[in-house]
């Protein structure tokens, strides 16, 4: 007996972000470049001005030969993950090389993604937040509701993030044979098996660590502050990450918004690196790992100049000492950190403690 599915774009629809990039491709206006500023975070999600715009320019993409293009490879690309095709990913193996900066949320790696796009000749200024930054593919915890399975959102997110891929780095110079493709990839720790698949065997991936303290206090500055009463509150993408990371391993979903905001910060933070050794990003043997600190962030920055034969100099980078605040925060903050090197250990990863308890 033979069982015939269809599906079309009304199960699988283009997705505002890929419109969005095909639009500003076409009409060559400039794309949404804010990701690379180190000293702020987005407090508002700007979904709804991209799916206001896809909305209005939807149908000129549509009618355009190269969004027409662009939006059938990405079917392509989509049917060849869904059906299991290798083969049809091989392209992207052989003529693509992924440096993935990946690590939570403020431990620097929009600085280190910038000096990537630096040294590769690249401005970032016209690398589109799709493109360069985490939010695209969209990856994390399985959720499954009305309307939306995460897992197979996060597999047509995976397939347009390639069409994208190959159509704005079409004319990019070689290094070693590879084009090389910088990406802010915070969102691989949720489902490294699947990232390592989709990039190749010759993806590398650049982690970052900060003390879970120093990058709390972060958090919340770009959050409006410490809540007066010190209780956990969504504000932002972070906080909502961590809210729905908490909610995942077993938290109240009510009862989150009663508990001490750096133990809700801790848990997701915690799980985050936990999740980073576990799901099979790093199966890949090609990682480096960087604790936040400006003479290390500096040092690596610097070295992807060296890399790629670029005579510039990376950016400074601007760290804030916060080492003397919430000392009442420390003990938790340093017996994560303990567990957390534990769990790396039993699966052969070194977690650099003397550098972490440094504080930054």
């Amino acid at each position: 007996m033979g069982v015939e599915i269809k599906l079309s774009d009304k199960q699988f629809p283009v997705s505002p972000v890929f419109i969005d990039f095909l639009h500003r491709r076409i009409e060559n206006k400039p794309f949404d470049a804010t990701w690379h500023d180190q000293l702020s975070e987005e407090m508002v999600s700007a979904q709804g001005e991209i799916r206001q715009i896809a909305e209005a320019e939807a149908g000129k993409v549509l009618e355009h030969p190269v969004g027409q293009k662009a939006i059938y490879r990405s079917y392509e690309l989509l049917t060849a993950i869904l059906t299991g095709a290798p083969d049809k990913l091989r392209f992207f193996h052989e003529r693509y090389r992924f440096l993935c900066v990946v690590g939570c949320p403020r431990h620097g790696g929009s600085y280190l993604t910038k000096q990537l796009f630096l040294a590769l000749g690249f401005n970032p200024d016209n690398a589109p937040n799709a493109l360069a930054h985490d939010g695209f593919p969209d990856a994390g915890p399985f959720e499954f509701r009305e309307g939306a399975n995460t897992q197979t959102l996060m597999t047509h997110n995976m397939a347009e993030y390639l069409a994208m891929v190959e159509l704005y780095f079409s004319d990019s110079r070689l290094y070693d044979n590879y084009v090389i493709v910088p990406k802010k990839a915070t969102k691989a720790a949720y489902q490294g098996a699947f990232f390592n698949a989709m990039l190749g065997a010759n993806v590398e991936y650049i982690v970052t660590l900060r003390h879970p303290v120093a990058a709390c206090i972060s958090t919340y500055e770009k959050s409006s502050g410490l809540p007066p009463d010190g209780k956990f509150k969504v504000r932002g993408n972070i906080e909502e990450w961590a809210r729905r990371d908490n909610v995942f391993s077993g938290e109240d979903a009510q009862g989150i918004f009663e508990k001490d905001y750096f133990d809700v910060y801790l848990r997701y933070w915690e799980q985050y690196y936990y999740n980073l050794a576990l799901t099979g990003l790093k199966a890949n043997k090609h990682w480096a790992v960087v604790v936040y600190g400006k003479e290390r962030m500096e040092q690596c920055a610097q070295g992807f100049f060296k890399r790629f034969k670029n005579a510039g100099t990376a950016e400074e980078f601007k760290v804030f000492d916060k080492r003397d605040r919430h000392p009442e925060w420390q003990p938790r903050g340093e017996a994560a950190i303990q567990r957390v090197a534990a769990v790396w250990r039993s699966v052969g990863l070194d977690f650099p403690v003397a550098e972490m308890m440094e504080g930054w």
